[in-house]
């Protein structure tokens, strides 16, 4: 079906015409159709190749061969066919370099990393995520009646928030995901804490109390009224999948897949919300919603960089501009713009809401050699982090059961770019958890695979 069915349903489109381009561009839709398949029918559950394979085959898979065949793209700026065929090019080329670098990390998933192991095995403490919680309330108690409107701002649509000029306020956007990540991270650790022992009633007591308020905390912040759809489906989906239930290969395949068929078909209307007044959903056909809905630019914005840096060279201090994202313009006033801003204005648009994916990103700081690098770096990251959770999947949780999966659906929006407007929220989204995380004893840390996995233990509180 990946491979046959949904191809040929773009490529069989009235209007569809034949181009080199539309040739290459069937070799990336096989290789990702080929990759996710094996992820999909893996007999142990990677949740970071999953995000990564899922974007790669809608994103710069069948929407591209839509807009290729059918010579339409959602935005207005247009390039020649070489442009298009070099952006095919890269998009297979950060594709080869992320599956040698996943397949060489395969190759030593036996061995111990000394930094991600340790990182990733650490447990959760009682007393840091009890103090998160508390930190998470008394945010929302505190920020929220600031916000212009109250409470009843958060579900307001986001057009109306645009209207208003608050989404470019940048205190706002600091408070927004202020109160989103502590909450969510908050409602997270509070469910996978190790339920706790029948003589700490205190714990029992706390735990049964924080939840529903930490529950209601987050359906006011994190919403998908006035909260982006990457960000929401990032929280229900960390929350789902890093049950453990969904740890088996089994349950993960059918939720997978039922994943990958709401991109294909309910992600187009799930914007339904974003807009203050709300027309009727008219259902399209798949080509026409890949080729025309802006939520699909990113391959157009790929071929809108390739021109660019033909017109303009490379820009390297682009790279150090997302590395160093905390500082502000007041004290470094030539700091690199926002990739996806830049796009936009040499392309001639009044708006900026555009993608810049992670291939034009890497492709700016230093040509097609830098795609290779970032890339591969990417993939045998990725495939160790996954291994090391499929690691530890039977044992007490650790950090990489919450975590590993934030990664993976974030990812999607770390994908699409630009990478300086999303960097802070990522920032704040790593950091948080190692905060209510405690490091596991050595003993613990390295179980033999002799000895039976450990039930889930409980610290208790101090005092």
């Amino acid at each position: 079906m990946l491979m046959v069915l949904l191809p040929g349903l773009v490529l069989l489109s009235p209007g569809a015409h034949l181009s080199v381009a539309l040739v290459v561009q069937c070799g990336v839709v096989a290789h990702a159709a080929v990759a996710l398949t094996r992820v999909l029918t893996d007999t142990s559950v990677r949740l970071l190749a999953l995000g990564f394979w899922l974007f790669t085959y809608v994103w710069l898979g069948l929407a591209p061969l839509a807009m290729l065949a059918t010579d339409t793209y959602p935005l207005g700026y247009r390039t020649g066919d070489t442009t298009a065929l070099a952006a095919v090019v890269l998009t297979e080329l950060g594709l080869l370099a992320y599956t040698v670098g996943a397949a060489l990390a395969a190759r030593r998933a036996g061995d111990r990393s000394v930094v991600l192991e340790p990182l990733l095995s650490r447990r959760l403490a009682p007393l840091p995520v009890l103090l998160l919680c508390a930190l998470a309330l008394v945010l929302a108690v505190l920020l929220i009646p600031q916000q212009e409107g109250g409470w009843q701002a958060f579900f307001t649509s986001r057009q109306a928030l645009r209207q208003s000029g608050v989404t470019t306020d940048t205190v706002h956007v600091l408070r927004l995901w202020g109160l989103s990540v502590p909450a969510f991270w908050a409602l997270v650790a509070l469910v996978h804490l190790a339920r706790p022992a029948r003589k700490d009633r205190l714990l029992r007591w706390m735990r049964r109390a924080l939840l529903p308020l930490l529950l209601v905390v987050n359906v006011v912040v994190n919403n998908p009224i006035s909260r982006p759809r990457f960000w929401t489906g990032t929280v229900l989906l960390v929350l789902l999948f890093s049950w453990r239930r969904f740890n088996r290969p089994r349950a993960f395949r059918i939720t997978a897949g039922a994943l990958a068929a709401v991109l294909l078909l309910v992600f187009p209307y799930a914007d339904y919300f974003r807009y203050d007044k709300r027309q009727a959903v008219q259902v399209v056909s798949m080509t026409e919603q890949f080729s025309t809905n802006m939520d699909y630019d990113a391959f157009q914005q790929m071929q809108t960089g390739i021109d660019a840096v033909e017109a303009n060279g490379l820009s390297p201090s682009s790279a150090l501009g997302t590395a160093l994202f905390m500082v502000p313009r007041s004290m470094w006033p030539d700091k690199p713009e926002d990739t996806a801003i830049g796009l936009a204005r040499f392309a001639g648009y009044k708006f900026s809401n555009l993608s810049a994916p992670l291939w034009i990103e890497s492709y700016l700081w230093g040509g097609a050699p830098c795609v290779a690098v970032v890339f591969f770096l990417l993939g045998a990251v990725s495939r160790r982090m996954d291994d090391i959770r499929e690691r530890l999947r039977d044992g007490p949780v650790t950090l990489a059961v919450p975590l590993i999966p934030a990664l993976a659906f974030y990812q999607l929006i770390l994908l699409r770019g630009s990478l300086m407007a999303i960097i802070g929220p990522v920032a704040l989204l790593l950091t948080v958890p190692f905060f209510i995380t405690a490091r596991a004893a050595r003993s613990s840390r390295y179980p033999s695979p002799a000895q039976p996995p450990a039930t889930a233990g409980h610290a208790p509180i101090p005092g």
